[in-house]
């Protein structure tokens, strides 16, 4: 049976035991990504990290929160109090909603019963989770909105367009695997991976505007434009504290977890073993499928902690045009590449006709390479004139500066350029 035959059989008791374990896991592993990701970029900054709550630290982020639960809980005046209540109530439901349709295990005894780890097997699973990820971005608009301060609101300005802008890449990142996989259903992506290579390979670069998507989906560095501290203070969350700030962090990293999921299941096999190990699946009575599932997920949320310890943060301009102008015409020339060879291979037309096919490709992408490097070294090679020195005293530039002028002599335009 497969995973949806296997699930409709599921009794209510066991649904609902599976709903409370998955919340359960999420936030466990969000303690520990806290812990493990301070722990990281300490290694890489060639600090400790924490090391003092617990052994090794390890209940160092469960301190945080108990520290954050005891903190008092203000409301500005200002704001909107339902709508700033609701925001992050919308944001950490709609990360632990993501969680429904994702396969964690293949067919194993769960009290008795033969099920898989996975809620619900929905025919258009995918864009379930792309659903849900849309809405969580309403908590962090309203917040902003709703906090009756300027940070705020611009911060929620920020995110919303930041969404929007590379939730269209991800969507067309994923176009290709229901392609080739002929499904929308995570599970039947999963089971279509074990006829063939890994999407991550054969279909790489989806993957790859899918890692890059799944960054700026979820503000993280160096995509956190709608937070960045250096320009908005704290962005969206700015006035919030106590629990309403630890369920905005709390979202943060299950979506962090979520998106990293879904990466596994769409590109990476799933719950599958890697070649060569299948063997492995059937350890535990099947359990050991689980344990596969959650290294692949840590695997991407180490490659999100590296980027955070490597990558200075982007400049808003240059983030949204990687978005617009890279990202997503790159997506749709992909689409295409992909949507012909697939028809090819399905019409079992010849090798030649697949060969020319390639070498127009080729040809295309050479072309354009070859027009963006013609327009920037045109860019480069052009002379702005030199603007005209003003009439009025201006200081001179640290670079103009060669002595040190201690006379009372002073030109007559009250400054030393001229």
């Amino acid at each position: 049976m497969n995973n949806a035959q296997l699930l409709l059989d599921d009794p209510g008791w066991i649904i609902t035991l599976k709903a409370v374990i998955v919340f359960a896991v999420c936030v466990v592993l969000t303690i520990m990504s806290v812990w493990g990701e301070r722990r990281i970029v300490a290694r890489m900054q060639m600090r400790v990290g924490p090391n003092r709550v617990g052994k090794f630290g390890l209940i160092q982020a469960l301190a945080d929160g108990v520290k954050l639960a005891l903190k008092e809980d203000l409301i500005p005046a200002a704001a909107d109090k339902v709508v700033f209540v609701i925001a992050p109530v919308i944001s950490t439901t709609a990360a632990f909603m993501a969680f429904a349709v994702m396969p964690m295990t293949g067919p194993v005894n769960f009290f008795g019963e033969e099920t898989v780890m996975q809620l619900t097997d929905l025919p258009v699973g995918v864009l379930y989770v792309l659903a849900t990820a849309s809405v969580g971005v309403y908590g962090i608009v309203l917040a902003g909105w709703s906090s009756g301060s300027t940070y705020p609101l611009l911060g929620g300005l920020r995110s919303s367009a930041q969404v929007v802008s590379y939730e269209i890449a991800m969507g067309l990142s994923l176009v290709s695997v229901f392609i080739y996989s002929g499904s929308m259903s995570t599970s039947s992506i999963v089971a279509a991976q074990q006829s063939t290579w890994w999407y991550g390979l054969v279909l790489f670069p989806s993957f790859v505007i899918y890692a890059i998507s799944m960054v700026g989906e979820t503000n993280r560095a160096p995509f956190d434009l709608a937070e960045a501290e250096g320009e908005l203070v704290g962005g969206f969350h700015t006035e919030y504290s106590s629990l309403k700030f630890a369920l905005f962090f709390l979202a943060e990293y299950v979506n962090i977890i979520a998106v990293s999921a879904l990466a596994t299941t769409l590109f990476l096999g799933g719950y599958h073993a890697i070649p060569g190990l299948g063997f492995t699946e059937q350890w535990l009575g099947g359990w050991f499928t689980l344990v596969w599932f959650f290294l692949k997920v840590l695997f991407f949320f180490f490659v999100f902690v590296w980027l955070r310890g490597t990558l200075p943060r982007l400049r808003y301009d240059q983030f949204m045009q990687f978005g617009w102008k890279v990202l997503i015409p790159v997506s749709l020339l992909w689409i295409l590449v992909v949507a012909t060879l697939r028809l090819i291979s399905t019409t079992s037309q010849s090798r030649v006709t697949t060969f020319i096919f390639a070498g127009v490709v080729v040809l295309i992408v050479m072309g354009i390479s070859t027009a963006v490097d013609a327009s920037k070294r045109k860019r480069a090679a052009h002379v702005y004139p030199e603007a005209a020195a003003p009439s009025f005293a201006v200081p001179s530039l640290p670079s103009e500066i060669t002595t040190i002028n201690v006379s009372n002599s002073v030109s007559d335009k009250g400054g030393d350029r001229g």
